[in-house]
């Protein structure tokens, strides 16, 4: 989930008063090309990279390893509220107080929160980056969390997730990765689970904070701010970080989950009071009732199981199909020639005031929308990650559509990338595509350093965009074919997962899939 606050106000025509402090030992800089990124690591191994581009602008983000792929039965939904107390009371400074700083920064101040990564951002005039960078420092190691400040956040998220509950198309991706990662890492809600909200208390978001946010996951990173300046805030704002002793982690006791914490037993269909995802959570049965080490969570790898699940909603006007394989990993080579063949499929609403740029030609356009009227919307999805990734097709029908009709266009669309070539010129369309949207998203500063932060925190090094336009330069027809085969080809490791939700199911999908040769045969 993503929190912004914006406030715009002239350019100070005298910078900020430059805040002094000891100076610590530092690492070299990893030597680098004029037009790379400059990486430091800090004593207590945090990371600082930066970019400087001329501009009237600057971002600096701090990015941390953690999220909800992280959290157990008793500490889920906890980033979800974390991200909803940034820059709340702390320490140094009341609600007032930090409101104030914020608005006096200009720009943008944002927070949030994902499976993998927690991220706080600031986009401002070059002056007062010192300023943005003691309100960055503040919000992640001195909150205050205050019980007002916290029970007024757990009704805030309870009206989110009752508002997103009602939208499906923003709660069902949620769900298909509850489907996908069947109690386990990128399973976990990134929601906070309705049940669990008035659970996640000061305690536990300070405890929380105290286990993930450690130097040695964090990242600070800036676009538009000298290497040498940045380096010297992080040193001063993180320098005297520590990181929690083996001891302190690790050696504890195993800790027994409370009943009272796990999500509801199994049923045998979702009552139609619950949230969707609190009726996932119960069809798809609950947590161990062990608590893993810390060294547990932060080794466990994301283990995809695929399944189907069914959601009866006969009141909705729309039948719904998420149609989903497990994909490759961020570090996999084969990642551009997924995301290429993501491009490929594209889609969309059935209207749009849009052309050639936003993806009109595509095959989920040209092959679906435009033949069948009664599909309102169909796209590809692609969610990438640090060792997996859920990729597949969605499709909205009108009633009069049911989804075991619409199940065939689905995977007729698959079938054909795995046993008929693509045309030369189609996938240079696709390929371009591609290329210029990384290009152009990289435009706004805030992306660049959010893109900064978050390819060193994964990968430990900047990928230039040039890096990966030419990766994508290379991806042919026969790339894209064996990639289709690796990901929802026959001899996939995995099953298919299959989401749908509406007046009926979908009682013999397998044996579409099977006439089209697409999935494992189960």
């Amino acid at each position: 989930m993503r929190r912004t606050i914006t406030k715009i106000r002239p350019s100070r025509t005298t910078p900020l008063r430059n805040i002094s402090g000891p100076r610590r030992s530092l690492a070299t800089p990893a030597q680098a090309r004029p037009d790379d990124a400059q990486i430091t690591t800090l004593p207590n191994k945090l990371r600082v990279v930066t970019e400087d581009k001329p501009g009237h602008f600057s971002s600096v983000g701090v990015y941390i390893d953690a999220g909800s792929r992280y959290e157990t039965a008793r500490t889920s939904g906890a980033s979800h509220l974390l991200d909803r107390m940034a820059f709340k009371s702390t320490e140094n400074r009341d609600a007032d107080e930090m409101s104030e700083a914020v608005n006096a920064l200009g720009g943008q101040v944002t927070c949030a929160s994902s499976r993998e990564t927690m991220m706080y951002q600031s986009s401002h005039f070059q002056s007062v980056t010192p300023a943005a960078m003691s309100l960055l420092a503040d919000t992640i190691r001195r909150s205050s969390f205050l019980p007002e400040e916290v029970a007024a956040q757990q009704e805030a998220v309870a009206y989110e997730v009752r508002e997103l509950n009602a939208k499906p198309e923003m709660i069902l991706p949620e769900i298909l990765h509850q489907v996908a990662y069947q109690n386990n890492t990128l399973g976990n809600p990134l929601l906070c689970p309705e049940e669990r909200i008035p659970l996640v208390n000061r305690d536990l978001l300070a405890e929380y904070t105290r286990t993930w946010y450690r130097p040695d996951r964090m990242v600070v990173a800036g676009a538009g701010i000298a290497h040498s300046e940045l380096v010297r805030l992080a040193e001063e704002h993180f320098g005297d970080l520590t990181i929690p002793s083996p001891l302190s982690t690790s050696s504890s006791p195993s800790r027994s989950i409370p009943s009272h914490l796990l999500p509801p037993s199994p049923a045998a269909s979702p009552s139609m009071y619950k949230s969707l995802t609190t009726a996932a959570s119960s069809l798809l049965g609950s947590r161990s009732t062990e608590e893993p080490s810390f060294e547990e969570l932060i080794s466990a790898k994301a283990r995809y199981t695929g399944g189907h699940l069914f959601i009866h909603r006969p009141e909705e006007q729309f039948n719904h199909v998420y149609l989903a394989f497990e994909g490759v990993s961020i570090h996999d080579p084969d990642i551009y020639a997924l995301a290429t063949i993501q491009i490929l499929l594209g889609g969309g609403g059935s209207f749009s005031a849009g052309g050639p740029g936003k993806g009109m030609y595509s095959r989920l356009y040209t092959h679906v929308l435009n033949h069948h009227p009664a599909i309102d919307h169909c796209s590809s999805l692609h969610h990438i990650y640090a060792d997996s990734s859920l990729f597949g097709i969605v499709g909205t029908s009108y009633t009069s559509l049911r989804p075991k009709d619409m199940l065939p266009t689905l995977v007729h669309q698959l079938s054909s990338l795995l046993y008929n070539p693509v045309g030369e010129r189609e996938l240079s369309r696709a390929k371009n595509q591609l290329m210029s949207s990384l290009v152009m998203a990289l435009e706004s500063r805030a992306v660049e350093v959010e893109d900064l932060g978050r390819q060193v925190l994964v990968h430990g090094r900047r990928v230039s965009v040039a890096e990966m336009c030419e990766k994508i330069e290379q991806v042919t027809p026969k790339d894209l074919m064996r990639v289709a085969g690796r990901v929802f080809g026959t001899r996939v490791e995995g099953p298919p997962t299959l989401l749908v939700m509406g007046q009926e199911d979908i009682p013999d999908w397998q044996k579409t899939m099977q006439q089209y040769g697409v999935g494992r045969m189960i």
